[in-house]
């Protein structure tokens, strides 16, 4: 479809000089990733580790651009604003999913990105401060079932996956936890540590330091079984919500309409960034397991992760008011 697309353009005369360019040799200058988050977290650090053999395997400069800002749709905006010429890439983090329906955004995914491959998927953990009084989370279920909306827990922020997948986990179960938003992973787990909030969600590496320290006790995971990263802690699936899950990923996009050359090209050089085994096992200690899907496997998953999200956060009244 994008081949039809692109000569249909050339056809008319109407298509680019770059994208033309691009066709014919492409990257014949540096190409851009741009991260949608500040530096020094999880989605920037992964972009560095895989950048630089990325850079080796195409040949030119790649260049990592910190793009933050309002749950990443600042950035993501500006790669949809980007020429479709093969020089701007997204790696998309899970919030781009939710923000299709909690936000008024000037594009759509999957009508403004090509998917290129999926990077890496981890566990989103609920954590309980070390003094709460519950050992297990259908303890905390049962508690919240007594006395609704009586016990609080913390998350990444309104409409982040961490807020949507504990309203789809109460939805399911029948019982009712009262939400209280924070500013990222950070702030997240200093509240609970501090019992501002007695519980919380977030990705594991935000939490996994206090968990080691036993200041923060782990609940259960939102991956379909037991983490490896942390081993011990059953999936909500496995205690009592089969079927449940809700995993933290990255994806990395390119733009519509840009060059299939390019996009079969990046796609190849992705998948030889991601093969290498020190940047396997160093994303790895980031909490999460690299998963190189290619572009099908990409495209459903992330048209899977917008209908379901959305239908949540519809179902439950999530907007960004509260």
């Amino acid at each position: 479809m994008l081949r039809r697309s692109v000569l249909s353009l050339a056809a008319a005369g109407l298509a680019a000089p770059g994208i033309a360019r691009a066709q014919a040799g492409w990257p014949e200058g540096p190409v851009r990733i741009i991260v949608p988050f500040p530096p020094g977290g999880m989605t920037d650090i992964v972009a560095r580790l895989f950048q630089p053999k990325l850079q080796e395997a195409l040949g030119k400069p790649v260049v990592v651009e910190n793009r933050g800002g309002a749950s990443g749709s600042v950035g993501a905006a500006e790669a949809a604003r980007a020429a479709p010429d093969g020089n701007t890439w997204l790696l998309a983090f899970d919030t781009e999913a939710t923000n299709q329906t909690t936000m008024r955004l000037p594009y759509r995914l999957m009508q403004a990105f090509a998917p290129v491959s999926l990077v890496a998927t981890g566990p989103l953990v609920l954590v309980a401060n070390k003094d709460a009084p519950w050992k297990t989370f259908g303890e905390v279920v049962a508690a919240a079932k007594r006395a609704p909306d009586t016990i609080s827990y913390g998350t990444t922020g309104v409409g982040a996956l961490s807020h949507v997948s504990m309203a789809l986990l109460q939805q399911t179960g029948g019982f009712k936890l009262t939400h209280v938003p924070y500013r990222g992973g950070g702030p997240l787990a200093q509240a609970v540590v501090a019992g501002e909030v007695p519980l919380g969600i977030g990705s594991l590496p935000s939490l996994a330091q206090q968990i080691k320290a036993g200041a923060l006790r782990p609940l259960g995971v939102t991956t379909e079984t037991e983490s490896r990263h942390l081993p011990g802690v059953k999936s909500f699936a496995q205690q009592g919500f089969p079927g449940f899950e809700a995993p933290t990923w990255l994806a990395f996009l390119g733009r519509a309409g840009a060059p299939e050359p390019a996009l079969r090209r990046m796609g190849e050089a992705m998948s030889q960034a991601l093969s290498a085994p020190e940047v396997r096992a160093r994303i790895e200690e980031q909490g999460v397991d690299v998963l190189a899907g290619g572009v099908e496997r990409c495209r459903r998953f992330l048209n899977s992760e917008v209908q379901r999200w959305g239908r949540v956060i519809r179902d439950n009244n999530i907007t960004l008011d509260g």
